[in-house]
C-alpha cells in the first residue's frame, strides 16, 4: 500500500512492477479506505490522497513545485477522484491534471454520489474517463482495471 496524507508518504515494498498504480482522491475516510481495499482486491497499488491539493502536490501539479522534477507522475497509471471535496472538486482537479503536459494523458475517474447530468458532462467534457456513482462495486473496479490495462 502506498497512501499519502497530509503529512508523510509510506512506500509498499516489493510491488510488481505490473501492478497498475491508482491514485485514490477522496476527504471520506470510509469511502477512500473502501475504495483502496476494492483497488487492492483487483491487484492494484494504490495511493490515497485526503484532498485534491494532497493529491497534485503528490504528482508534483501544486503551484509551489517545478512538476517536471517529480518521479510520481509517471507512476501513476489511474486517477479516481470523488467529485465533492472541500478546498477543490474533483472537477477542479481533473482540470488542472489535464492541463499538466506530464499528466494529461492520465485516465481520471471521477466518482460522486449525486446523479446530476449536467455534473457529468462537465466533466466528461473536460476529459474525465468515466464518471461512477457511489458506491463502487468490485465489479465496477474490475472494469477499471482492464481500461487500465489495454
Amino acid at each position: 500500500m502506498e497512501t499519502f496524507a497530509s503529512s508523510s508518504i509510506s512506500r509498499r515494498m516489493g510491488a510488481s512492477s505490473d501492478e497498475p498504480h491508482v491514485l485514490a482522491v477522496d476527504d471520506n475516510l470510509v469511502d477512500r479506505k473502501l475504495v483502496e481495499k476494492l483497488l487492492k482486491r483487483s491487484s492494484c497499488k494504490v495511493t490515497t490522497a485526503e484532498d485534491g491539493l494532497r493529491a497534485l502536490e503528490y504528482l508534483g501539479l501544486a503551484s509551489h513545485q517545478d512538476g517536471s522534477t517529480n518521479s510520481n507522475c509517471s507512476k501513476v497509471n489511474m486517477i479516481i477522484t470523488d467529485y465533492c471535496m472541500p478546498g477543490m472538486t474533483g472537477y477542479e482537479l481533473l482540470k488542472k491534471i489535464k492541463e499538466s503536459s506530464i499528466m494529461k494523458d492520465v485516465p481520471v475517474v471521477i466518482v460522486s454520489s449525486e446523479n446530476i447530468p449536467t455534473r457529468i458532462n462537465q466533466c466528461m467534457e473536460e476529459g474525465a474517463q468515466v464518471f461512477m456513482l457511489k458506491p463502487l462495486k468490485h465489479s465496477d473496479v474490475e472494469r477499471l482495471r482492464c481500461q487500465i490495462m489495454q
